[in-house]
């Protein structure tokens, strides 16, 4: 145990140590000042707008960034589609993997790698050929996250800017976001990533003889290039079917614990990037503040669930209570605990042991945190701008409660603020209930269950809590590799990622647009620890309010019912 929490504790302190400067240069990047790296990138920037026809010069106001953000996206899902159907055809291909099949496979796919998720409804080294991991699947690692980095930045622009319609121009942001951050960041981590053993190669698939005598066929492929951006860009998506718990994607201690820094690497920087680019480092630090608490509250009750574990195996004498099922024992109970809460509350998605063998009480967490909307840190850009709307939200109460008009950084929060922002909470809400209740009332839906009573419901809100969180892993129990639940959680992954930036960017056409007042007696500080306090506390009185019901029935009476002794 001690040894476990030394684990956490050295985990966030390298953490904050990697994402203060590396914020500081993100802040450089997208307010466009001069770098030491502006030789290297800068003509390459150049020749992408010149091939594209992009005036790099030019800003948006926010309805233009969200049709031209909407358009690009939704290019890059039929590009994805279209090269899974056509795989059969395409080079890089040693194994001759047909196309992708059936098509609602491949449409789900497509839609999770555009909007982030990343959910797999199939197993990557027997489905997706070198050229579909490379030209499809790793490339949209990148766009994606680019995107949700460039939404964050087109709403700080909004809250820091005055009197103005313009909040950027998306081309811009996305380009700049992809050569300046990820790119770079993606190719030192591939590097690490092969030093420490991760394959990285186009040859085909080996047979090798096992100890006993048999033949055994190994995946191959460029894995390292897939793994570095599916941490960094908080995507997800495995090159194989047993993800980050397979030796050839995590091989060491050692890449485990580089990969769980990734994932919060860049979403953690972004809060030291708000802080410069608002002038005010106080700000930043005040949204991190807030998360890191949450984070904690939520580490602890994973561990803690996993650590007391099933009584019922210690009765038996088997084992001890703590709960190893699921987990790889090089990894071990903090390991395996610390992975699965930061990449459930990163929308990353990515696992190192099996989420659907957590406790009761260790699945509700993961549960719950993108039930939340991916907010404890959240996903590269997502996480920034999902916190923002709570910040919108806890301002308006407190204005209420002090009856004056609520502000935030000098501006007025007003009717449309409030209205885009409790849209951008209530949408992915909805998108989980609804489905969540669908699929537990049809026979499609209940068909596809593996385990009976409450752990079945928990398997479905689960299911439709990742895809709308945009997160992507899985309690694996339910089978999803349906037309229904192919069709339901594309839809899910839909709402959770447009039905957020959308109405982000209007709160940032908005805010950008109103003069800056200064402060009063009467002004709310939000860089106090009152404020960092009452934000963590709306985040979880909402989050409590919309899911307890359902959460209540489903891995909560789990728990009570594995508290008694009991077995279904």
């Amino acid at each position: 145990m001690i040894t476990d929490i030394v684990l956490f504790i050295v985990f966030l302190a390298v953490l904050i140590i990697l994402a203060w400067p590396l914020g500081r240069y993100m802040a450089n990047v997208f307010s466009l000042n001069q770098t030491r790296f502006d030789r290297l990138f800068a003509p390459i920037e150049k020749i992408i707008y010149r091939l594209t026809g992009v005036n790099d010069t030019a800003e948006m106001n926010w309805k233009e960034y969200v049709v031209h953000l909407v358009f690009f996206n939704l290019f890059g899902m039929a590009a994805v589609y279209l090269i899974q159907l056509l795989q059969g055809y395409l080079p890089f291909n040693p194994e001759n993997m047909a196309a992708v099949a059936p098509w609602h496979v491949a449409f789900n796919t497509a839609v999770s790698f555009m909007t982030n998720t990343n959910w797999q409804a199939y197993g990557g080294e027997s489905t997706m050929s070198y050229f579909t991991q490379m030209a499809a699947l790793t490339v949209q690692n990148f766009v994606s996250a680019a995107t949700g980095l460039a939404v964050a930045v087109a709403l700080i622009r909004g809250l820091t800017r005055k009197t103005t319609d313009k909040i950027g121009n998306f081309w811009v942001d996305l380009v700049r976001g992809t050569v300046r951050v990820l790119l770079p960041l993606s190719i030192i981590f591939t590097l690490f990533l092969v030093q420490q053993g991760v394959l990285q190669n186009l040859s085909p698939y080996i047979t090798v003889q096992t100890l006993e005598g048999a033949g055994q066929k190994l995946a191959m492929g460029p894995v390292a290039s897939q793994e570095a951006i599916k941490m960094l860009g908080t995507n997800g998506g495995g090159f194989f079917n047993a993800n980050s718990a397979h030796p050839f994607e995590n091989p060491t201690p050692l890449t485990n614990f580089v990969q769980i820094v990734s994932i919060f690497l860049i979403p953690t920087a972004l809060l030291f990037t708000y802080g410069q680019l608002a002038r005010d480092k106080r700000q930043g630090y005040a949204v991190l503040g807030a998360m890191v608490f949450l984070f904690i509250c939520m580490l602890g009750g994973t561990y803690a669930g996993e650590l007391y574990g099933n009584p019922i195996m210690g009765d038996l004498g088997i084992s001890s209570p703590a709960s190893q099922e699921g987990k790889e024992v090089r990894f071990g109970i903090g390991g395996s605990a610390l992975f699965a809460t930061v990449t459930t509350a990163a929308s990353c998605g990515a696992v190192n042991a099996m989420h659907d063998s957590l406790t009761p009480l260790g699945g509700l967490i993961p549960m719950l945190q993108m039930m939340l909307g991916e907010v404890v840190v959240g996903g590269v850009g997502a996480g920034f701008y999902g916190m923002m709307m709570y910040v919108v939200l806890t301002v308006f109460i407190v204005g209420l409660m002090v009856g004056r008009t609520p502000e935030y950084l000098g501006k007025k929060i007003e009717a449309w603020e409030m209205k885009m922002a409790t849209l951008a909470i209530l949408i992915p809400s909805a998108a989980i209930l609804i489905g969540s209740a669908i699929a537990a009332a049809t026979e499609a839906g209940t068909s596809s269950i593996a385990n009976p009573g409450p752990h079945g419901l928990s398997e479905i809100l689960y299911a439709f809590a990742s895809g709308a969180a945009n997160n992507g892993s899985a309690f694996g129990g339910l089978t999803v590799n349906t037309l229904f639940y192919d069709l339901m959680l594309a839809l899910a992954m839909l709402l959770g990622r447009f039905g957020v930036i959308i109405p982000v960017l209007a709160i940032a056409g908005s805010m950008a647009g109103k003069k800056v007042s200064p402060a009063g007696p009467g002004t709310f500080c939000t860089t106090s620890s009152l404020f960092v306090v009452l934000l963590a506390g709306v985040v979880l009185v909402v989050g409590a309010l919309t899911f307890l019901p359902a959460l209540a029935l489903g891995p909560i009476v789990e728990h009570l019912i594995m508290l008694q002794g009991a077995t279904f």
